[in-house]
């Protein structure tokens, strides 16, 4: 075996906790190599290209958005620890949000990067249930940013002080769009993660996209002595007396670590490890994306950054039976963040979001995949345009579209590799990273730390906890 192929640290996944970890750990003068089976970076937060223009893949919007000089928060651990300037991020705060409830949206919650603005919202319209809610904001301020002890149920916890269902389900929901793996509740610990995400602070969106993201993390890994290869999986670890020995590549390679870290979901990685090949039951989802000839203000749509909608009596968050559960769903339109005086996104978009069940799409012949897809992309549309402005004419926006696109679970497991195409992984976390492996170590959604700002934490900190031996917050 040459001398290259023994590193202090191989990471498995070019996503954002495997690049942050990987920039970590190279500033810290370990020898990092990240092995990515795919041609690019960014894992479930990259981007693709069809006819010339480029979809972000899974970016709606940054979570844990935060104004300059704000301390002790996600976002600003982040930047000092990879050694980041805020203005490389070059992130533009959304116009607002909400939360619309209702067959038509009856019930309408409105929030934005300002908590002030969703404590009225919630005073204004539900005054019984106010001091409630403001105990539940309250403990959020006090808890770690890891999000704190897992198992808990958070149907329970906001149970202790709001009695109105209406309320829990409309606090819930976008926070389960936006993090949860768990069907009809959240642990505890990622609730608290994701309330303080979307709502103590905030959305936000770099105007050219993701990929603005993954510049900056290359260069500074580049930039830190830190090796990647591409297109180059991992096909098994090799283990021995409990502890890793090897990494075999998908070119029969032997790659030596002394530690490993894996950003690809808990699952995927005890099959590395020769445990089961795939993942027990999650969550998928559906996204249509349309392009418009004009920004969505021009259709009326100009308000909503993002509008999380359900249309029944009670919010049903669990894999449906049916290819796409239309009740409920996440609308978002990127052009309506604010990128400054005259600069605008060159053409419009409008993206619709439903959960999926993975099972109704990955056992169906290319044929009927493509007419399935066909016949469900103008309902999706259709169950979110109820949650809009009606529109001046009822073919507006078809004689606004210029092109489209959908994923499904089966695009996702296709092009990521994670199991049954989930999204937020395994609805068991792994707080503290550990595997049955001493110096195997998860990163990433699968550990617990949830978007796009919390995976480079999860990746940050599980460097620092089991390779540096460092706290998480040293810089």
């Amino acid at each position: 075996m040459n001398s290259g192929s023994h590193y202090d640290v191989a990471i498995i996944g070019a996503g954002l906790s495997g690049l942050a970890a990987g920039i970590r750990l190279a500033h810290f003068g370990k020898r990092v190599c990240i092995f990515e089976r795919h041609n690019a970076v960014g894992g479930l937060n990259s981007f693709y290209s069809i006819g010339g223009r480029k979809f972000d893949v899974g970016l709606h919007a940054v979570t844990n958005f935060v104004p300059e000089g704000i301390k002790g928060t996600p976002l600003g651990k982040i930047l000092r620890q990879l050694r980041i300037e805020r203005s490389e991020f070059a992130l533009c705060p959304q116009v607002g949000s909400r939360v619309a409830f209702g067959p038509n949206g009856e019930h309408e919650l409105k929030f934005s990067n300002d908590f002030a603005l969703l404590e009225s919202e919630v005073a204004a319209r539900f005054p019984r249930q106010i001091d409630g809610f403001r105990w539940i904001a309250a403990h959020i301020r006090t808890m770690p940013l890891s999000g704190g002890e897992a198992g808990s149920s958070a149907r329970a916890f906001i149970r202790r002080v709001i009695d109105d269902p209406l309320l829990e389900d409309m606090i819930l929901c976008p926070l389960m769009f936006y993090g949860s793996a768990r069907e009809d509740d959240m642990d505890f610990g990622q609730f608290s993660i994701m309330f303080r995400a979307l709502y103590l602070e905030g959305f936000a969106r770099p105007f050219e996209g993701v990929r603005v993201m993954m510049r900056v993390l290359l260069d500074k890994y580049r930039e830190a002595g830190g090796e990647r290869r591409m297109k180059c999986g991992v096909r098994s670890i090799v283990a021995r007396e409990g502890r890793a020995t090897a990494l075999i590549l998908d070119s029969g390679e032997e790659i030596q670590a002394t530690h490993v870290l894996s950003s690809i979901g808990s699952a995927e990685t005890l099959s590395l490890m020769g445990g089961p090949p795939k993942a027990g039951r999650t969550l998928g989802y559906v996204e249509t994306i349309s392009v418009l000839s004009e920004p969505p203000s021009a259709l009326g749509w100009g308000n909503d950054t993002i509008v999380f909608f359900n249309d029944s009596e009670r919010f049903t968050y669990r894999d449906p039976l049916s290819p796409a559960d239309l009740r409920s769903g996440i609308i978002c339109f990127p052009n309506n963040f604010r990128y400054g005086e005259g600069r605008e996104l060159s053409e419009g978009f409008f993206r619709v979001t439903c959960l999926a069940n993975y099972e109704e799409w990955a056992n169906l012949s290319p044929e009927a995949y493509r007419e399935q897809k066909e016949s469900l992309f103008p309902r999706i549309q259709l169950a979110a345009m109820r949650f809009l402005p009606r529109l001046a004419s009822p073919d507006l926006l078809a004689r606004s579209t210029v092109a489209t696109d959908m994923f499904t679970p089966t695009t996702v497991e296709k092009f990521t590799g994670h199991f049954r195409g989930a999204i937020y992984g395994a609805a068991d976390k792994r707080p503290d990273g550990r595997t049955p492996l001493s110096n195997v170590f998860i990163c990433g959604t699968d550990q617990g730390m949830l978007g796009i700002v919390g995976a480079m934490l999860s990746g940050i900190s599980m460097a620092n906890q089991h390779v540096l031996k460092a706290p998480a917050g040293a810089s």
